[in-house]
């Protein structure tokens, strides 16, 4: 019980800029309710949208603030309404939209805002509740207008106005983190701000418009943001619905007087109420899509990436090993050569000529061997004459079932990287239709440009144009080749009797700049 004989200490430290904030608050609200309708309040909008922008530890300043509005707009109807409405009806309304706020603060951060229909759904109706049930308790001259028409007025009201403001505070507390702003100075979005803008002109200043006419109009300001929904998302429903809400709420006719009310108006307001809640939740959903299919693609670009640098990796490896079986060749070749000679100074001219031939034939052998390890003429000549010289093209030759390749383009253009990895996927598509297939194969390769991207056509297909290549062939090529080709930025496709893969160059970095620099400096040493 010490702490009841020390008592309690209570610190409260007074900013600055809370004060700054608190003011604001209050001149803020205090204009936009000059400008307000029981349809269409604006300080229930700028009340969330503080909540949203303010970290709560400033909260209580914008309490401070919310009771200096309410004490100047309530002081001169104590007489009317009594004491009790003017103080406490005051004081609850900020606490409690606080609490909705705060519960919805966690789902800020994501890039789904459903939640801020549910925040703006939930404020405007305990808000409203508060409003009349402190009205009806509190005041001692309640309002003669039926509760229920009261209580759809003050809802929809609190809600248009939430929607007016509150996204734009969503927005700007997300300035740092978008990056789609650039967007918006296309063709199509200018467009629809300009036609939204001049239909908001001509119902505010066309003279002699009947109401119907008017409300054509109104309505017909939705197209535009139905326009930037579809093409920026969210944020161009964030920014579509408030704009849409501005305007109407311009020639929106009012008294200047507290429960000031457009019948005609609110008809449309409530269409356009609904509208959108529709287009904010579409727009929701079409971020959504879009973010998912953007972290798609980003996946997907650093899986290529990756790939890419593991086939590199794999090919520096063979690469290696073959420079060192070259060097293991050249070596018993000078021991062979060198022991024809002491058997020729010897006298020994025939074991010493069957052994130059025998030693021959089998580096000739070695090397083709050795260039289907990794095909070192693709870094002297290019894919297209490596296939024509290289061991790979003798291996064919034995099968007699390859015939000779159709060749167009310039391979020379391409990076060595993608010269071997079309070398790679060629000599395996062809193994896979060897082994699968029966018949005659026939190769075609094309090189070019597909927009704006260098790359290369390889088409393996079997000489008769009748068969089609058996459902097991077609799952083992995709299976086998679609990862080099997807590394690539390509794809592989099978129809018919043919197995088609593209591969293109993509992104051609540091990575692959290096590599190639690697390989050069290595071809000059061997």
């Amino acid at each position: 019980m010490n702490w009841w004989k020390r008592g309690i200490e209570l610190t409260f430290r007074v900013r600055p800029l809370g004060l700054a904030i608190a003011v604001m608050y209050a001149i803020t609200c205090w204009a936009a309710w000059r400008v307000s309708l029981d349809q269409f309040y604006l300080p229930a909008g700028i009340r969330v949208a503080a909540l949203l922008v303010c970290p709560p530890r400033l909260w209580p300043y914008l309490l401070i603030g919310e009771y200096a509005y309410f004490a100047q707009l309530r002081y001169p109807l104590i007489d009317e309404y009594g004491l009790a409405w003017v103080i406490l009806g005051s004081a609850f309304l900020l606490p409690a939209v606080a609490l909705v706020v705060y519960a919805h603060r966690k789902f800020m951060t994501a890039r789904a805002d459903g939640w801020l229909l549910s925040l703006a759904v939930s404020a405007a109706v305990i808000a409203t509740a508060l409003k009349l049930g402190l009205s009806h308790l509190l005041s001692e001259n309640p309002s003669s207008v039926p509760v229920a028409t009261r209580a759809v007025r003050f809802v929809l009201g609190d809600y248009i106005a939430i929607l007016t403001v509150a996204p734009l505070a969503v927005l700007w507390s997300r300035r740092h983190a978008m990056d789609e702003w650039g967007r918006w100075r296309s063709p199509p979005t200018v467009a629809a701000l300009a036609v939204m803008l001049g239909l908001g002109l001509i119902t505010a200043m066309a003279p002699g418009l009947s109401d119907a006419s008017k409300t054509s109009l109104q309505l017909t300001m939705a197209l535009p943001v139905i326009v930037l929904t579809c093409i920026h998302g969210w944020q161009g429903a964030a920014i579509g619905v408030p704009l849409l809400n501005i305007l109407i709420a311009v020639v929106t006719p009012t008294s200047g007087l507290l429960g000031s009310y457009d019948e005609r108006t609110f008809t449309t307001q409530q269409l356009i109420a609904i509208a959108g809640t529709g287009l904010l939740a579409l727009g929701s959903r079409i971020s959504r899509h879009y973010h998912q299919r953007g972290r798609r693609d980003v996946d997907g670009h650093q899986a290529a990436r990756l790939s890419r640098s593991a086939h590199m990796a794999s090919e520096m490896d063979l690469r290696e090993r073959a420079l060192d079986l070259r060097r293991i060749a050249d070596g018993i070749e000078a021991s062979l050569s060198r022991t024809a000679d002491l058997l020729k100074t010897h006298g020994h001219h025939s074991p010493a000529l069957d052994l130059l031939l025998t030693s021959t034939a089998h580096s000739r052998q070695f090397r083709e061997l050795t260039s289907m390890v990794y095909p070192t003429e693709v870094e002297h000549v290019g894919l297209y004459l490596a296939l024509q010289v290289s061991g790979i093209r003798e291996s064919w030759n034995q099968t007699h079932r390859v015939t000779s390749p159709f060749l167009t383009g310039d391979p020379c253009r391409l990076s060595i990287a993608l010269q071997l990895a079309a070398y790679r996927t060629l000599t395996e598509a062809v193994s896979l239709l060897l082994k699968q297939e029966q018949g005659q194969i026939q190769i075609r390769a094309r090189c070019g440009t597909l927009k704006g991207q260098q790359g290369i056509l390889l088409r393996i297909a079997l000489l008769d144009p009748d068969r089609d290549l058996l459902v097991d062939t077609t799952r083992l090529a995709i299976e086998r080749l679609s990862s080099r080709a997807q590394a690539y930025g390509g794809k592989v496709h099978c129809e018919g009797n043919c197995v088609r893969v593209l591969l293109l160059e993509t992104a051609a970095g540091s990575a692959q700049s290096s590599m190639q620099a690697a390989w050069t400096s290595r071809a000059d040493i061997a």
